[in-house]
């Protein structure tokens, strides 16, 4: 919340302006990058495809897994539910991964690229 007090003329203003996450990150995109930000975002960038080169080599080695467990395992791996529901969607969207309904669960699949 941003509170802005003082005087127009002869009139008092006390205003209160609440922002949500979505209004700060809209207002973040606005302001010029400095340096220091340039190279946290090219860090956390560099984090991110880290991440998604592990979400993959996890899946490869385990060949097939059902949707709660990955999302336990992606979870573990990038340390957050948010980050691991994020590696989730990307292995779904994948072409080397296959996903199909199970009994209860959604069954995650490697593809073999050697085909």
């Amino acid at each position: 919340m941003i509170r802005i007090r003082g005087y127009i003329g002869e009139l008092p203003v006390d205003l209160s302006v609440e922002l949500d996450d979505q209004d700060w990150a809209q207002l973040a995109r606005q302001l010029p990058l400095s340096a220091n930000s340039q190279a946290a975002q090219a860090s956390t960038e560099a984090g991110s495809d880290r991440l998604w080169l592990g979400a993959q080599q996890l899946l490869r080695e385990a060949g097939r897994m059902e949707g709660p467990q990955l999302l336990a395992e992606l979870q573990a791996l990038s340390g957050s539910a948010q980050a691991g529901k994020r590696l989730l969607v990307r292995l779904r969207h994948s072409a080397q991964v296959s996903v199909q309904s199970g009994a209860d669960s959604p069954i995650y699949s490697w593809i073999n690229e050697a085909l």
